[in-house]
């Protein structure tokens, strides 16, 4: 049986999925790493620990399989900067999406006309995980650094220049990078500006199709004509693997973090909620919005009250609890802002906060308000997306949180929209996979949604009709306490 190997280089861990040519994945290989947050504010992993980690994944996948793969393609997690001399080593850390020590930077640039018409033109919000604000910062704290570095890039093209020792990066990844002209197609010159580099810091940008043979490095477990397919980033690559590209089709994912996304012809841009407008091919964008706090929030809530390591009862337990408790925790909520938040608020100065809170609220209600609070953040996101899309008829949702019930149902009844679940993991490896298909004209169309490949979950209309009550107030206390937040965050930092 040929197969595709699809590989996801992710925050924590990166995943290698066998992928046949009839679009099923048979074997998963996944090799996890680190981060370090030396200061506040910061969130760093090494460079080099994900290359070997990628290296492992790779081989021990085709060592299960025990034969070669047609091809090998690429997914990866956005907005990460890597500063790197001319042999492609890392002369520091690679800064993550997560790292927040740029939060000023953009929260001046985001109110300017300077920043709006950079979103404009490169589709990505302003905020600090953005790699401009980043690039800003250090040249701003760290010059030293910011001269003597050769390129700045991202964790994929680090991989890339280890396999190929080529300088390339693909139109997606660019895409997120806030210095990418998403329809021109090439480095966007007032962003660079901005910045204060040249286009010759960057990478040379590359259709997410582009393919490359005979890595300059021997990997003995690979033969030397495989090819290699740069591919995109996993967002847009987990609507590709949950075969969700057309109008009226959304994807949510939430696993860390989370996020909601749509396939559009054009970019879809909205200037109030800053929602993103990524490249996934030639005919393709997917546009959507991230949120900071997914299943971190519920790890959160859970290590307070748990004196051991988290494992499945503990959630399961989580799980069976809150089904107890009536829609609305009782009259409390919950802002789920625990890390700041990205759309539709782009706030990195908010914080959580309960709301609402009486003397008959028990800790199961409270459980209960957190989860309701990342599902409303979830359906904030979702109507910002709304605004410039088709009507959104189905949602199709990946991630860790599809194994349970409880919070699949709860999200369906908060968004009165169907839930469809396709691929319950792995689905940014299996679209890098169907994108290496198309390439190698392996397949004319990428892979449709059969009837019989997934469940669907349908709200219950009178429950979302009373979380919609609750929603309003949900974004009512945010917006009553944003100034107090950032007051009080000034105070505190």
């Amino acid at each position: 049986m040929e197969y595709i190997v699809g590989v996801d280089i992710g925050t924590g861990s990166v995943k290698a999925v066998a992928v046949d040519l009839s679009g099923n994945s048979f074997e998963v290989d996944q090799q996890h790493y680190s981060y370090q947050s030396q200061q506040p504010d910061y969130h760093e992993q090494d460079a080099e620990e994900i290359w070997l980690s990628f290296q492992k994944s790779l081989q021990a996948i085709v060592q299960k399989i025990g034969y070669q793969p047609k091809a090998i393609s690429l997914s990866a997690a956005m907005h990460s900067v890597i500063a790197v001399d001319e042999s492609g080593n890392a002369l520091s850390p690679m800064i993550t999406w997560a790292d927040s020590r740029s939060a000023a930077v953009a929260k001046k640039l985001k109110n300017s006309s300077t920043g709006l018409a950079i979103y404009q033109a490169t589709g990505t919000p302003i905020h600090a995980m953005s790699p401009l604000c980043k690039l800003i910062w250090l040249k701003e704290n760290d010059q030293e650094l910011f001269k003597t570095t050769h390129k700045f890039i991202s964790i994929k093209e680090y991989i890339w220049f280890k396999l190929f020792k080529e300088f390339v990066i693909d139109y997606s990844i660019a895409s997120c990078t806030g210095m990418f002209d998403i329809e021109a197609l090439t480095w966007h010159l007032p962003a660079l500006t901005l910045a204060g580099i040249a286009s010759s810091k960057l990478s040379l940008p590359v259709p997410t199709n582009y393919c490359s043979k005979t890595p300059a490095l021997n990997m003995s477990f690979l033969n030397e004509d495989i090819p290699f397919i740069i591919g995109a980033s996993d967002g847009c690559l987990a609507n590709l693997g949950c075969m969700a590209y057309h109008p009226g089709q959304a994807v949510m994912t939430i696993g860390t973090s989370g996020a909601i996304r749509i396939a559009s012809n054009k970019p879809l841009p909205n200037t109030e909620a800053m929602t993103f407008s990524y490249i996934l091919d030639k005919d393709t964008y997917i546009c959507g919005g991230p949120i900071n706090n997914g299943g971190i929030t519920l790890q959160w809530w859970l290590k307070n009250h748990e004196d051991q390591e988290l494992d499945d009862d503990d959630f399961d337990s989580y799980f069976k609890q809150i089904q107890e408790i009536p829609a609305g925790s009782n009259g409390l909520l919950f802002l789920p802002y625990l890390t700041g938040e990205r759309a539709p608020i782009w706030d990195s100065e908010s914080c959580g906060t309960f709301f609402g809170v009486k003397l008959a609220h028990q800790k199961t209600h409270f459980s209960r308000a957190v989860l309701e609070g990342v599902c409303y953040a979830m359906k904030d996101v979702l109507e910002a997306v709304q605004v410039n899309a088709a009507p959104i008829k189905q949602i199709y949702i990946s991630g860790g949180f599809v194994k349970s019930e409880v919070w699949v149902q709860l999200l369906a009844n908060i968004t009165g929209k169907e839930l469809v679940i396709v691929q319950t993991e792995d689905a940014s490896a299996i679209g890098a996979a169907f994108l290496a298909m198309k390439t190698l004209n392996l397949i004319q169309v990428y892979p449709e949604v059969m009837a019989s490949d997934f469940e669907i979950i349908k709200p219950d209309l009178s429950l979302t009709a009373f979380y919609l009550k609750n929603f309003t107030i949900f974004k009512k206390v945010y917006f009553d306490l944003k100034e107090t937040m950032h007051e009080f965050h000034l105070l505190n930092h």
